[in-house]
């Protein structure tokens, strides 16, 4: 396979399509990056990465276009997003969309730690699990509200010091593990989280209020819902046929019930 290929598509009575395949086991991490810009910058509208094993800051900080990843990314995918479309036919590495502020990643496997860090706009949907400290620090302001859904399970310190948007774990896998390990929601300040479980026996940290979702709480998200359930074609009255917990902050000082004695 060539290192890089480009063709221009126009199938009867569509639009003019361009398209680039890039190989990325032919690049280092900074030269692939330069090879997906360079491609996007000419106006191409879609990105075919294949043979990707690591490389890190994928598609970071990219406007616009679509970027369709085969293999494993490295480390900050999508770092910085800003309005992009990224796709992973695989699993990928630590702080996918760190940053971001617009756009999408859709990874069709699982991701390690600190997922969208800082977050500030887009979505990130996973199908499979989630590490660490997802969603630490996510924010929003005015019609900015950033959502991830993990389809799986996560790690510990979910939401830790979130500060707004939306995070949606459904733990849609058959193994004897919870939702999410230990205290979700450390410092959480603003935002929500949703969980599909009653959560018994998770420890959450005493800055949060953990309560049984309503229906209204469930009708907030049911767009997300639905578009998550439509990429990954999967049955959406069966997701919400179950138990949900929400999980918010109980105080606008959540660090003095953290770090202050009573």
């Amino acid at each position: 396979m060539a290192d890089f290929e480009f063709t221009v598509a126009s199938p009867s009575g569509t639009a003019t399509r361009s398209a680039a395949r890039i190989n990325a086991s032919r690049f280092d991490h900074r030269s692939l990056n330069e090879k997906i810009r360079a491609a996007i910058s000419s106006g191409t509208d879609e990105v075919d990465v294949v043979g990707c094993l690591g490389e890190r800051f994928i598609a970071a900080g990219l406007s616009s276009g679509s970027i369709r990843i085969g293999g494993t990314p490295g480390n900050a995918l999508g770092a910085y997003l800003n309005g992009a479309s990224i796709t992973v036919y695989g699993n990928a590495q630590d702080a996918v969309g760190d940053t971001m502020n617009d756009g999408e990643i859709i990874v069709r496997g699982s991701i390690g730690d600190a997922a969208g860090y800082a977050m500030r706009g887009g979505r990130i949907y996973v199908l499979g699990d989630a590490g660490y400290r997802a969603g630490i620090h996510m924010k929003e302001y005015k019609e900015k509200r950033p959502v991830m859904v993990i389809g799986g399970k996560c790690g510990s310190f979910l939401g830790e010091y979130q500060a707004g948007g939306i995070i949606i774990v459904l733990g849609l896998c058959d193994d004897e593990r919870r939702i999410v390990s230990n205290f979700p929601g450390t410092g959480m300040h603003g935002g929500m989280m949703l969980l599909r479980s009653d959560c018994e026996g998770i420890r959450f940290p005493k800055n949060v209020t953990a309560r049984p979702a309503t229906p209204d709480d469930l009708s907030e998200v049911d767009a997300i819902l639905d578009d998550y359930c439509k990429r990954f074609e999967l049955d959406k009255a069966r997701i919400l046929d179950a138990k949900f917990t929400k999980v918010v902050p109980d105080s606008k000082n959540p660090y003095k019930q953290m770090y202050v004695a009573n």
